[in-house]
């Protein structure tokens, strides 16, 4: 096989692989917020009716919903919207370039999601068995 069959035979399971990991990376932000696991300081009196807190709820339930690939692409779809949300409200009022507003992980976050959302959750979800 050469590199390109290969790469054509593995892109269907690195989509799992990516939507597992985003999750995975997404889920700590609703833990730190909701479960102050891990312990950050400035999420300690954080207000479950705030719009971080409602972030928080959103990071938590979408993690778990991704890592598992359920409702993947309804899930992807909310949390792109909640990045390019979160982009705009927190990051973008303070500069133009996201180096510099220290936006860029939400940005990556959006898009990541907006992928995942259009390509799907890949071949080892939920999703996928529930289709079979």
């Amino acid at each position: 096989m050469n590199l390109e069959a290969i790469a054509t035979a593995w892109a269907p399971r690195l989509l799992s692989i990516m939507r597992v990991m985003a999750g995975l990376l997404f889920l700590q932000h609703g833990t730190a917020k909701l479960l102050k696991i891990p312990v950050m300081p400035n999420f300690a009196n954080l207000n479950i009716m705030s719009l971080p807190g409602i972030a928080g709820i959103l990071e938590l339930v979408g993690g778990v919903l991704l890592i598992v690939g359920l409702f993947t692409r309804t899930t992807a779809f909310v949390l792109s919207g909640l990045m390019a949300v979160a982009y705009f409200i927190a990051h973008a009022p303070r500069g133009f370039y996201p180096i510099l507003n220290a936006g860029e992980l939400a940005a990556l976050y959006c898009f990541v999601f907006l992928y995942i959302a259009a390509a799907g959750p890949g071949p080892w979800s939920y999703d996928a068995m529930r289709k079979k």
